[in-house]
């Protein structure tokens, strides 16, 4: 039952238990970003450009899911069940039985409607999850420290996830003798799909919400017409667009775009890559995306110290300048050609690490298997952490300009444009693929499909990622700003019109882009105050 009760404290149990629910927000993802693309041209006789548009078009289907979900998860307290049973966790309930489902889209022997079937059914599910799920780490806590701490527990997670869903294809393979088949990805889904329902219902166990304020508890919802019915959409997406009226979010969008676009374009051209250009298969994509994933997880522990001491702007821009260098080392690699490196990989490809380990390789296929990889992992760990360690204090600045808590919102309106941009660079890609010459299944690929591989490997990330770094110059929050962001929020919670100091109004107008003396609701009240005062025209 939720209630208005007194804040309770939060412990090593309720971080881990609340990231967990990464495994399915991170595992999903890892797998569909890292295998779905190359499981469809390889094995479901699917061309490069329907591919791309299977993993395009389900996010158009998010464009009215995920606001959905976000707007009725926060109204659901007016309701019985939002009070009973959670307006958060009754989404978390419900999905549990049907994220099974996963493994759907790794059956083959169908054409492009199934797969683009299946893949709409479990991305509404996902987002019926993800969704209710983020707000809970913002809900449970005000610290800025303890919202690190619950950031840090989801990434660690969240690598953790991707770590398996790049090694478990060489567990399986082997377990199959060595053959590389379409029913490695079946089961591997099948596996995913399990865990899911498992660490759903962990979070449900070990999380709680928000409690209800006084006000809030006293509020019913209206009685049902059509009236209201009808306002829904409307009110919806009023809310979704005043979010972006925060200066820090959109400068929080901006960084998280450019760092989560850059990866999925990367993802989706590296298993290519690697078939092309260092003649693998499946087998060394998965040990080659393991190394990769295995520094990722080293990366997270570095950022959860980085953006605690120094701050999330400095932690984004070190990222970006790891993953850069990794790009220009695997462009460096097609176009050198290391002499031996293919028959060396072939030789070791069903226990890569062993050999890097026992020294058996030569050190120039030792540093083109570890640096490039190192590199790109210790910076996608980073480029992963960043964003999702903002995201959880984004309501704490909204609500001194609102004086309302819409953690619900925030995170429908974060997976909506999330979702959107990745089918865009998703749909893109494999048609930008296609068009440079790429044919699912053959061997060897063209002269200009390799480029174009190439071009979608290198060129693309660097570019994305350079213009996220350039929206992050003059992002402000960090540790003392959401300090002082809290003391102002209560003061204004208190009835307060003016700043403490002058600085701390810098500081508030800074990250809201508001003036103070319209914050907390003052700033609607006098537009509309000005709207009846104004002169009409005669």
């Amino acid at each position: 039952m939720t209630t208005h009760a007194a804040p309770r404290k939060t412990g090593w149990m309720n971080y881990w238990a609340w990231g967990s629910g990464d495994m399915l927000g991170a595992g999903a993802m890892a797998v569909i970003s890292g295998w779905l693309f190359y499981f469809y041209t390889t094995f479901c006789n699917l061309s490069a450009g329907e591919a791309g548009l299977i993993l395009g078009i389900p996010r158009l289907v998010d464009a009215v899911s995920c606001p959905l979900i976000g707007y009725f998860s926060d109204n659901l307290r007016h309701t019985w069940i939002g009070r009973r049973i959670g307006r958060r966790k009754i989404f978390l309930l419900i999905a549990i039985p049907l994220l099974p489902s996963f493994a759907l889209m790794f059956v083959t022997g169908h054409g492009f409607a199934y797969y683009l079937t299946t893949f709409i059914f479990f991305e509404v599910v996902y987002a019926s999850v993800l969704i209710p799920w983020e707000t809970l780490a913002a809900e449970m806590t005000s610290d800025y420290k303890a919202k690190a701490r619950f950031a840090g527990a989801r990434m660690l997670v969240a690598q953790a996830s991707a770590v398996l869903a790049s090694y478990l294809p060489t567990l399986i393979i082997n377990a199959l003798g060595g053959k590389d088949a379409p029913d490695t990805f079946l089961i591997m889904a099948a596996i995913f799909g399990g865990i899911f329902s498992a660490v759903v219902l962990l979070v449900v166990l070990f999380t709680w919400e928000r409690p209800y304020t006084d006000a809030e508890f006293s509020v019913r919802r209206p009685p049902a017409s059509l009236a209201n019915v009808t306002m829904i959409p409307v009110n919806m997406f009023r809310d979704m667009f005043s979010t972006l009226r925060l200066r820090a979010f959109r400068q929080h969008l901006s960084i998280y775009l450019g760092g989560y676009i850059s990866q999925d374009i990367f993802n989706t051209a590296f298993p290519i890559f690697v078939i092309t250009v260092m003649m693998g298969a499946t087998l060394v994509i998965s040990q080659l995306m393991t190394i990769m994933y295995l520094f990722q997880f080293v990366s997270v522990i570095i950022a959860i110290n980085m953006v605690m001491r120094l701050g999330p702007v400095v932690a984004y821009r070190t990222a970006i300048s790891l993953v850069i260098a990794a790009c220009v080392l695997f462009f460096a690699f097609y176009l050198i050609q290391p002499e031996g490196f293919t028959p060396a990989l072939k030789a070791v490809e069903t226990n890569m690490l062993g050999a890097i380990l026992s020294g058996s390789l030569s050190g120039s296929v030792v540093f083109w298997l570890l640096v490039p990889l190192a590199l790109a992992g210790l910076g996608r760990g980073t480029l992963n952490f960043v964003p999702w360690s903002v995201y959880n204090y984004l309501p704490d600045i909204d609500e001194a300009v609102t004086g309302k808590r819409r953690e619900g919102i925030f995170a429908g309106v974060m997976t909506l444009v999330r979702k959107l941009t990745q089918s865009l660079a998703l749909t893109v890609t494999g048609f930008a693929m296609q068009a440079g010459g790429y044919q699912s299944g053959a061997a060897p690929q063209t002269e200009g499909a390799i480029h174009t591989v190439i071009v979608i490997l290198v060129a693309a990330p660097i570019i994305i990622m350079l213009l996220g770094a350039v929206a992050s110059w003059k992002f402000r929050l960090n540790g003392e700003t959401h300090a002082v962001l809290i003391r102002e929020v209560e003061r204004l919670r208190a009835g307060a019109t003016r700043p403490e100091t002058e600085e701390s109004g810098r500081v508030v107008e800074d990250l809201t882009g508001w003036k103070y003396d319209q914050l907390w609701g003052r700033g609607k009240q006098k537009a509309v105050e000005s709207a009846v005062m104004a002169p009409r025209a005669v």
